[in-house]
């Protein structure tokens, strides 16, 4: 997906648009669709649009309700879909093409708001992602059944087992109710590996109840 439009951070542009949302995820390489229908990100949608297709994913973190506090890491997607509802929303899907820091805040007279990106440390998310996890699948297997079992979910295993190593973390990532700093720990995972190791650890500690502590 964003490999045809960039292969490293020397393509992606210095300043960005921001939608914060808290507990909503965007990977590289991983889709994510929205529905659009605040005024203000149909503004930030039009402009995209018209430029380089590029929003930045990131959790807002508290502070006031309609400029809150941005969490300190977000992801780049670019809009790959799109589609106008007859009420004025816009159906689109970004599909994650890199994390970025936010190096600043920027005072801008769009009703959106923008950063300086700064891209450098995880370059890395342009490198392919392993196929599997050898040694982490196990473990994380062993934790999605426990925290299944802890709170009475169905969960298609033939599906989990098929699942390439990228697809099945990030979408566990993304689709487990953990808490909005919970959720940035695992973007902020240096490696899919080691986003693995921290979600098993997350899994588990979920399944023992909320005595078993936080995810440093």
């Amino acid at each position: 997906m964003s490999g045809t439009h960039y292969h490293s951070i020397s393509d992606l542009p210095d300043t960005l648009a921001v939608f914060p949302l808290p507990g909503v995820l965007l990977f590289p390489h991983w889709p994510l669709p929205l529905n659009i229908f605040e005024p203000r990100y149909l503004n930030m949608v039009d402009d995209a649009m018209s430029g380089n297709r590029l929003i930045g994913m990131i959790q807002s973190v508290g502070g006031d309700r309609q400029a809150p506090d941005l969490a300190d890491v977000g992801c780049a997607g670019r809009i790959t879909s799109y589609s106008e509802t007859e009420d004025g929303r816009y159906l689109i899907t970004l599909s994650g093409v890199a994390r970025f820091r936010v190096a600043e805040e920027l005072g801008v007279r769009t009703p959106y708001r923008q950063v300086r990106a700064d891209w450098a440390p995880y370059a890395g998310d342009f490198r392919e992602a392993p196929h599997d996890l050898p040694g982490g699948r196990t473990a994380l297997v062993q934790a999605l059944h426990a925290y299944a079992e802890a709170k009475d979910m169905s969960v298609d295993w033939d599906a989990v087992e098929k699942a390439d190593a990228e697809g099945l973390v990030n979408a566990l990532c993304a689709g487990c109710p953990f808490s909005v700093m919970e959720k940035q720990a695992l973007l902020e995972a240096p490696t899919l590996e080691d986003r693995a190791s921290r979600l098993a650890a997350l899994l588990r500690m979920d399944s023992a109840g909320p005595e078993s502590g936080t995810l440093q």
